[in-house]
């Protein structure tokens, strides 16, 4: 992994010209083989192909960077319990095409930012506990094939951020787990295209951002097994296109522009003999954009394309005895919302645009064969969705 760092504690300026092209395997895997633990089992597991950072304080900076990766990356972590995991455990895996952060406290940043990945990304995590207990568990898997964020404090920011995901993205593993007294957190998360905006302190950005998503498959799926669980969580999300940007400050102006042809799907399935609560949930998404500004205006510009393989959510549960039971499935083509601050004497302006043309399914199943106390299941597809708020923060 490459970095860059730019840092100032004075008033200045800077100029930062990056260039990272990836062109090997990367990969990083992991194995723990425990019997028993008193307060638990920790793993954490990186596969990162290009990474570069970008900070500034009291000061301004100009960014230029592209990242190019043609580089399967893998990332496995696996955990073997016998008998015991303790109090608390955590297993994360985390696979990245390319990653590029840009930030300001006090200061202004311009970026141009550019990310090519063409090379497989997979994460994959699991714990293995068939005969072994566990108190709380967490078992986190995320892949990426591109990702950008931007972290403003009382700053500005203008940028044009241009992503594109050619290549296979999965986050996939699970649990088998004979007894949980606590609770049990497994998720996947995948995305091809990522962006993350965060301002807060009085801070204004504008934005053009353009995401394509090309692969032929967009994946997270998650598989738990229990035998007695108290409470458990087994979720799966895996998006084409990301955009998420929120701001707390004058402006916020984005326009978004996200085109999906990848087949993308979502599919969570757990079981417990018996359980106390399950919720189970799978979503899927061609292309999600979410701008929000608590201040005093928003300006939207999203176009929004879902063609090609489809989108398909898939949430399963099954369990003999038990109190409560939630099975959600959620497939989208594209999706967009947008916040602004009524009492701010907010302003919103928004052009919107969806097409879908790509099949677009969901499936929610559960099966108690005993007895239980409330089932719920809840199934939504959608082909477009826009919701536009101008409201109250409190």
């Amino acid at each position: 992994m490459l970095s860059g760092v730019a840092t100032s504690q004075t008033t200045g300026s800077g100029e930062v010209l990056n260039s990272q092209i990836n062109l090997s395997e990367i990969f990083s895997e992991q194995t723990l083989n425990v019997q028993t633990v008193t307060e638990g089992v920790t793993a954490s597991t990186l596969a990162h192909a290009n990474g570069v950072s970008v900070g500034v304080t009291n000061a301004d900076a100009s960014i230029t960077s592209d990242q190019v990766n043609q580089g399967a990356v893998y990332g496995h972590t696996v955990a073997n319990i016998g008998a015991d995991a303790g109090a608390a455990s955590a297993v994360r895996t985390t696979a990245v095409g390319n990653s590029a952060a840009f930030g300001a406290s006090n200061g202004t940043v311009s970026g141009f930012s550019v990310q090519t990945n063409t090379a497989e990304v997979t994460a994959r995590g699991q714990v293995e506990a068939e005969q072994a207990s566990a108190a709380d568990l967490t078992v986190s898997t995320l892949a990426m094939g591109n990702t950008q964020g931007v972290t403003l404090d009382n700053s500005s920011a203008g940028a044009r951020i241009t992503q594109s995901n050619q290549a296979n993205v999965l986050a996939d593993g699970g649990a088998i787990v004979q007894y949980v007294s606590g609770t049990s957190a497994v998720t996947a998360t995948t995305t091809g295209n990522n962006i993350n905006v965060a301002g807060g302190n009085q801070s204004a950005a504008r934005l053009i951002t353009d995401q394509a998503n090309t692969a032929d498959v967009t994946q997270a799926s998650k598989f738990t097994a229990y035998g007695n669980s108290y409470l458990t969580a087994t979720m799966a999300t895996a998006t084409g296109n990301n955009l998420s940007a929120d701001n707390e400050g004058p402006l916020l102006d984005v326009a978004s522009h996200q085109w999906n042809t990848s087949y993308v799907r979502g599919q969570a399935e757990g079981s417990s003999y018996q359980f106390g609560a399950a919720q189970t949930g799978a979503y899927a998404i061609g292309n999600s954009s979410q701008v929000n500004n608590v201040g005093t205006e928003v300006v939207l510009d999203n176009l929004q394309t879902n063609t090609g393989g489809g989108v398909e959510a898939v949430a399963r549960f099954e369990g003999a005895e038990g109190y409560d039971a939630v099975t959600t499935a959620t497939a989208m083509g594209n999706a967009v919302s947008s916040y602004a601050c009524s009492r701010c004497n907010a302003r919103m302006t928004v052009t919107n645009t969806q097409n879908n043309s790509a099949d677009i399914g969901a499936s929610s199943s559960t099966t108690i064969s005993s007895s239980g106390r409330q089932v719920t299941g809840v199934s939504t597809a959608i082909g477009n969705n826009a919701g536009f708020t101008v409201g109250s923060p409190y």
